[in-house]
Parts: structure tokens; C-alpha cells; sequence
């Protein structure tokens, strides 16, 4: 793309140059990306140095070897092949129905301790001690437990007799748990029952809970930031802590009172210059007749409808056995679809769903701007679609046969068919693989469509002009054609952040690569696609001008991604993280809020098309889910991410309810919603000139984001309000506890989950009915001969919406 001065000032720019301020957009964007990256990068380097050790060998004072540094890595595989973060948590993170094993050894650790040290003082258990004598008790524990006895030189760990006796007792409880089940933590019998594999997950634990109360060496606090918080050791949250949120809450205020300043100041300026356009008076879409390739997306289309409907079955189930154990509705079906899997399944379909819409959308975009269809580009899309299908159902059975102990526990099979046992990539290794290939050729086949524009626009020195062969090219949008290939290769590219994780990769590191893949690609590169996609379909469509849609886009990029990309370390606090790393997270996690802070304004925007002309009526539906999904960036990626993104407060909530309040509302609430908003604009165009009856739309629209409130309203955000009361009050354990959990104010709380659930599960249901009535032609009106040519305006002529 061309980077030189326009030759006129202002913001009216020569066609085929770049204007002085995207110019100026532009190059911050390239130093954000750059810089962003180099700290990221640099935070690794750091996370890698300061990662709590894995002792070759952990003995008892008297000689005795309790198990070594190879049994705890294959307790973590072990644990993986399980279903990992899906049965339970570690450090936090993973799935909210069983405890987090971290915590939960700890906590039993501890008190195991007091009352033995009480009995052998002549008492009979701590709690039952003078206070006089459970202040000694406590100080002499927080001395046992925070004492670091690593070795470094010959790597092993040696501990007192009593801690010794306390690992068998721990891992005695915990083995029998996992063999004969757990009706609370939705543990299914027989989940585990090889003794030499359940002693070396017990490892595993031990290990996790070791990391989070040892000081690290020359410091004050554990290798976890003092994580999790357990009063009987004083694992507070430490002075860093509580600087680095309060430096938060300030540069998000500050941050937002900047982008409003900007807002208004450009805003204006914008809106003059929109004054002198005029829309087109009919659809410019109307007419075009859509390639072979394009016809091809419309069955990743309905693929994505069933997959969203599955992923809703698989949360329904999931949600029932937090209520009922290892039932649905009273049917007891865990021996055949444990709590793992239907977890795993959830949230890697979600993901699926998602991301196919994008995929479709960008497939169906990429001819329309390009201008001619791509040899054999149609076979392309019918391979990737085929290949989408192999990954997506051979993962799913590969995670069922290997949570289900089909092919033993934590060996190499798992890894590579079964299941990794991280939470949303989960899928083994041979899938990601196939995932990985798939992407890149997505990327060849938007490359192939969209190249053609590129060429042509550097041929001519111009601008891209719309034709009936090219309907999605317009005007400036040279640059928006670059911004949308360099989205695409991102996607493609950083999936491989995944082969980070190996088979025997430190947890530390495992949590560093597994959050470039959730934070950066799903939560990143993705909303910049989608960002570039919608700018070019409602610029195309003449609502918006080509060149405040190139310029929204690199703007909103650069701002998203300065806090966005090193704004993943908010991920990391706790996961074996020095200090530097938790106090960039919690500068840059507060500025990733700020641009969603103004998102109502996008919405009024949006809103607005509709009333410019008759025919925009059309896309009412995909305009209204684009609607939705400023309001869910903002209540849901902004208020409910903010309130548990500083280190104070993610501190007492990590590995709560609050954590899925936000993932639902952020990314159903935006990523999805976005999903099917494209998804709908896309089959409209596809289909010109046919009227809908959209009235099973309506109620999809208004179901499932009615539900989607109840569920986070009604359950999820008090119950998450009630746990972070819990470990403030008490410590983390007990906000997991089973005696906490099933108190019957909280058993209510829980199952008031199901109307929401349920609102959802129609609306989603409401969509479905649409999508196959396009099939039989209940969902359509009129014939598909009753279609006239629309409006293809040249770019001299571009129309833009005005006040």
C-alpha cells in the first residue's frame, strides 16, 4: 500500500493515496504491534526464569523418597488425559464445579498439620486450642510451610516427617475420591482407579500447592504472588499487589477521560464532511449474482447453526451436574458423558462455531472485492470444509475416548488424539495440527480472492472502484483490503502459539502459550477480522464512507491491541509470574477497558442505518445483532472484565463464578452474537432481492439475549458476588467447598441458572427454525426471479450516511 502524503489537506485525499492521519494511524499500529510484542516476548523470557522449580526428587527429612520429578510430570499428564482444567482447576484456572486442587490440598495440608501438632501437645483438634496456642500453632505453620527447602544443586526438596505423613494422608483422600466419585464435584466413579497413576496426579497436586505457599528464593512471597489466599499461612495479597490495581483503576479513568476528549473532537469533523453525501436509493447488492465459491459458504453456515446448538445442549448438561451432581433432570448419565467431557465439549465448540462464521464470512468477502472468482477457489472451500469437519468431530471423539480412559492415562495417545486437558485447547495434538494447516489455507483462498483488487489498484495508481464483478470494492479501501490479509495471516499464524505446549511443558509455560492462543487469537486477531469485515460490508453498502471506514479500523486496531497484546499478562498473575509481569498486566488489562467504555456510540451509530433507507430494512437483523454486540463489549468485556481483571481483586475471585460471568457475556455476548450477525448479513446477500420471514430471527434475537442477561444476572453474578465473599472472608478453598456451594440459599442461586438457560436455548432454537426454513423456503417470501439491479457507484460518487 501506498504510505505517501495525499496531495490535498484536510481529510480529502487523492484516490489511492493514504490520508496524513491514516498515515499517522498506520505507523503507531506498527510500533504498538512491534513494541507489544518485544514485552511480551521479554515477560516470557521472565516467566520462564522465576517458574517455580520441579524437584528431581522430594524425600522425607528421615531419607525416605516420597516421589520424583518424572512422577510429578506424568501426574500432570495424567491429569490432562482426565480432562485436566475441565475437571476442577490448577492455579485457578479450569472448570468451577470440583475444587481447585491447589487451593484444596493446601487448605487440608494446613489444617492436617494444626490438628496433629495440637493432639501432640495434648489437645484434641486446633480449633479447639486456647488462642494463645493456636497463635503458636499457626506461626509454627506458616514457618513449616513458607520455608523453601529446594535444593537447587541437587534439585531435590526435603520435607519434615509431619508433611511427609500429611502427603499420604492427602493423596489417600484425593485417590479415593477420583476412583469411587463424587456426586458434588461431578466426579464420576471409576474416573480413576491405576494406584501408580493416581500417586503421581497426587504429585502433581502437591506440587501446584507447594508453588503457591513456599517463598521463592530472596523473596517474601511464593512463586504464585502469594495466590491462593489462605489465611492460616498469611497468603495475602502482597504490597505489588494492591500498587499495581490501584495504578489501574487511575490510568482506566485517565484513559477514558482521553478517549472522549478524542471522541468529540473527531467525531465532528467526520460527521461535517458526511453531510454533502447521499445513500444509494436502492441495495447495491441487488443483482449481483454470487460465485460458485460464495454458493459454497452457505453450508459452513448451517454447520455453524448446529454446532451452536450443540455447544447450548452440552452448557445445559454441564450446568445440571453443578446442581445435581452427575445427573440431568434426575437421569444419571455421567458413566457415558462425565462433566469433563460435556465441559470440554462446550467450550471447544464455542470456539468452533465461532470461529467457522468468521471463517464463511471472510470466504464469502474475499470474491466480492477481488472482482473475479479464483480458479478452482471453489474446491478450496469445499476441502477446508471437509477438513473443518474432521477436526471438529475427531477432536470431540478423541476427548471422549480419552477422558473416558479409553486409551490409558497420560501417555503419548492422549496427547496426540485424546485430549490435552487445557482449557479451550483441548483438542490433541494431531487436530491442532489440522487446524493449523486448515487456517493457512483459508488464508491461501483469501490471499487468491482478494489479491486481484491489490494488483489492480497498484496497476492503476487508484483507488478501488465497485463493479457488478467487484461489488465490495470501493473507493480507499486499498488499505482496509491490506488491513483485512494482514487479520487473516494473524489468525492463521498465531494458532501456532498452541505447539508451544508439549507434551511435558512446565505449567508455567503451558499457561503463557495456551493464553496467546484465548487471549491473543481468540479475543485479538479475530476482532480485528471482524472489525475490517463489517467495515467493509456497511461501507460497501454505501452507509458509511470507504475512507472513515479505513480509518475507524486502523484506529480502533491500534487502540485495542496497545492494551490488548501485553494486556494478556492479566492472565498470568498468578502462574509463577515475578512482579514486572503482574504490573504490566495490570496497567495494560486497564487499558484494554478503556475504547469500551465508549461502544454505546458505535451502537446509536448502527442503529441510525436503519432509518436512512427503505431498502437497509433488509439487514435490520444483522445490523441489530452488530447492536448487540456493542452492548455486550461493553457490559460484558468492559464492566464484568474490569471488575475481575486488577490483581486485588482477580486475587480473591481467580477460579469463581465471576470468571464465567465474563467469559459468557464477552464472548458469547460479543464474539457470538458477532457470529451470527455476520452470518446473517452474509446469507442476505447471498439471497437479494428475497424477502424474509424473520420473524423466528426476532425472537431469536430477543431470546438470546434476554437469556443471556437472566442466566449472568440471576446466577452467575450474585453467585460469583456470594464465592468472593467466601475467599475474602474465609480463603479460596472454602469458596469451592462443597459445604459452602451447598448451603440451600446458593443451591437456589445455582439452579437459578435454568431459566435463563432455558430463554437462551429458545432463542438459539429460534435461529435454527430460520436457518432451515431457508432450506425448504418456509423462512422466504416472493420468487428469486423478483430482483433488479442495485446502485454500483464509482468511487467519485461514493455515498455515505449523513445526519
Amino acid at each position: 500500500m501506498s504510505l505517501k502524503e495525499p496531495r490535498t489537506t484536510g481529510a480529502t485525499v487523492e484516490r489511492g493515496h493514504v490520508s496524513r492521519r491514516d498515515k499517522r494511524w498506520w505507523i503507531a499500529l506498527i510500533c504498538v504491534v512491534l513494541g507489544s510484542f518485544g514485552v511480551l516476548l521479554w515477560m516470557g523470557k521472565q516467566i520462564d526464569t522465576n517458574k517455580p522449580p520441579i524437584p528431581a526428587h522430594v524425600v522425607a527429612a528421615d531419607g525416605r523418597e516420597l516421589f520424583t520429578g518424572d512422577d510429578i510430570i506424568h501426574g500432570q499428564q495424567v491429569w490432562q488425559s482426565l480432562g485436566g482444567q475441565e475437571i476442577g482447576s490448577v492455579w485457578g484456572h479450569g472448570a468451577y464445579v470440583a475444587p481447585d486442587w491447589t487451593a484444596d490440598w493446601l487448605h487440608r495440608e494446613a489444617t492436617t498439620l494444626l490438628d496433629q501438632w495440637a493432639r501432640q501437645e495434648g489437645g484434641t483438634t486446633y480449633d479447639k486450642a486456647t488462642v494463645e496456642r493456636q497463635g503458636a500453632l499457626q506461626a509454627r505453620l506458616k514457618q513449616e510451610l513458607r520455608t523453601n527447602t529446594y535444593d537447587a544443586r541437587t534439585g531435590t526438596v526435603t520435607l519434615s516427617g509431619a508433611r511427609a505423613h500429611v502427603f499420604d494422608t492427602n493423596a489417600a483422600h484425593y485417590t479415593a475420591m477420583f476412583a469411587g466419585g463424587h456426586v458434588h464435584y461431578a466426579i464420576p466413579k471409576g474416573t480413576l482407579t491405576d494406584a501408580a497413576d493416581a500417586k503421581d496426579m497426587m504429585a502433581f497436586f502437591w506440587w501446584t500447592s507447594w508453588s503457591a505457599s513456599t517463598d521463592a528464593p530472596g523473596k517474601t512471597v511464593t512463586y504464585t504472588q502469594n495466590w491462593p489466599h489462605e489465611p492460616l499461612i498469611d497468603n495475602v495479597p502482597p504490597a505489588d499487589n494492591v500498587l499495581w490495581s490501584i495504578v489501574s483503576f487511575i490510568l482506566l479513568l485517565a484513559g477514558i477521560a482521553g478517549m472522549v476528549w478524542y471522541h468529540q473532537a473527531h467525531d465532528a469533523e467526520d460527521r461535517d464532511e458526511d453531510h454533502v453525501r447521499s445513500i444509494p436509493s436502492k441495495d447495491p447488492l441487488l443483482g449481483y449474482r454470487a460465485t460458485p465459491s460464495q454458493r459454497a459458504t452457505l453450508k459452513y453456515f448451517f454447520v455453524v447453526g448446529l454446532l451452536f446448538m450443540l455447544q447450548i445442549a452440552c452448557g445445559i448438561i454441564g450446568a445440571h451436574y453443578g446442581v445435581e451432581g452427575g445427573a440431568l433432570f434426575g437421569i444419571p448419565i455421567d458413566q457415558v458423558l462425565p462433566y469433563a467431557v460435556v465441559r470440554t465439549w462446550h467450550t471447544q465448540l464455542g470456539i468452533f462455531w465461532i470461529a467457522t462464521a468468521w471463517l464463511a464470512t471472510g470466504l464469502y468477502v474475499a470474491p466480492a472485492v477481488g472482482g473475479r472468482e479464483p480458479r478452482l477457489q471453489r474446491l478450496g472451500v469445499n476441502v477446508l470444509f471437509g477438513a473443518l469437519l474432521v477436526v471438529v468431530l475427531g477432536s470431540m471423539a478423541g476427548e471422549w475416548l480419552s477422558i473416558m480412559g479409553k486409551m490409558g492415562h497420560g501417555n503419548a495417545l492422549n496427547f496426540w488424539l485424546g485430549t490435552q486437558g487445557y482449557e479451550y485447547v483441548d483438542l490433541g495434538r494431531a487436530f491442532q495440527i489440522g487446524l493449523f494447516v486448515g487456517l493457512f489455507l483459508w488464508f491461501a483462498l483469501m490471499w487468491r480472492g482478494l489479491a486481484p483488487a491489490l494488483r489492480r489498484a497498484k496497476a492503476t495508481g487508484a483507488g478501488l472502484d465497485p463493479s457488478a464483478e467487484a461489488p465490495l470494492a470501493s473507493g480507499t479501501q486499498r488499505s482496509l483490503t491490506a488491513m483485512l490479509l494482514m487479520s487473516c495471516l494473524a489468525i492463521a499464524g498465531f494458532y501456532g502459539a498452541a505447539f508451544g505446549v508439549g507434551h511435558s511443558t512446565h505449567l508455567s509455560i503451558a499457561e503463557y502459550w495456551r493464553w496467546w492462543v484465548v487471549h491473543l487469537w481468540v479475543e485479538g486477531f479475530f476482532e480485528v477480522f471482524a472489525t475490517t469485515v463489517i467495515a467493509f460490508l456497511f461501507a460497501r453498502l454505501g452507509l458509511i464512507r470507504a475512507a472513515t471506514a479505513t480509518t475507524s479500523v486502523v484506529s480502533s486496531t491500534t487502540i485495542f491491541l496497545a492494551g490488548g497484546i501485553i494486556g494478556t499478562a492479566h492472565h498470568l498473575y498468578f502462574t509463577g509470574s515475578p512482579s514486572p509481569v503482574l504490573a504490566l498486566g495490570a496497567v495494560f488489562s486497564a487499558l484494554e477497558v478503556v475504547p469500551l467504555a465508549l461502544v454505546g456510540f458505535e451502537a446509536f451509530r448502527n442503529l441510525r442505518l436503519l432509518r436512512v433507507r427503505e431498502w437497509v430494512a433488509g439487514y435490520k437483523w444483522a445490523i441489530y445483532f452488530f447492536v448487540s454486540v456493542s452492548f455486550w463489549n461493553m457490559l460484558g468485556a468492559g464492566v464484568f472484565g474490569f471488575l475481575i481483571n486488577p490483581p486485588i481483586s482477580l486475587f480473591y475471585v481467580q477460579g469463581l463464578n465471576l470468571t464465567p460471568l465474563h467469559g459468557h457475556t464477552a464472548l458469547f455476548g460479543v464474539y457470538g452474537m458477532l457470529g451470527i450477525g455476520l452470518m446473517l448479513f452474509c446469507i442476505r446477500s447471498l439471497m437479494p432481492g428475497r424477502e424474509w420471514n424473520d420473524r423466528p430471527i426476532k425472537w431469536g434475537f430477543w431470546l438470546l439475549n434476554g437469556g443471556l442477561l437472566a442466566m449472568a444476572v440471576i446466577s452467575l453474578l450474585p453467585l460469583g458476588l456470594a464465592q468472593a465473599w467466601a475467599s475474602v472472608q474465609h480463603g479460596l478453598w472454602y469458596a469451592r467447598s462443597e459445604e459452602f456451594l451447598y448451603t440451600p440459599v446458593l443451591t437456589v442461586v445455582r439452579w437459578l441458572r435454568v431459566p435463563g438457560d432455558v430463554i437462551f436455548s429458545l432463542g438459539a432454537l429460534a435461529i435454527g427454525v430460520f436457518m432451515v426454513g431457508l432450506l425448504t423456503g418456509h423462512s422466504l417470501r416472493g420468487r428469486a426471479d423478483d430482483v433488479e439491479a442495485g446502485e454500483v457507484l464509482s468511487a467519485d460518487k461514493e455515498p455515505a450516511l449523513h445526519e
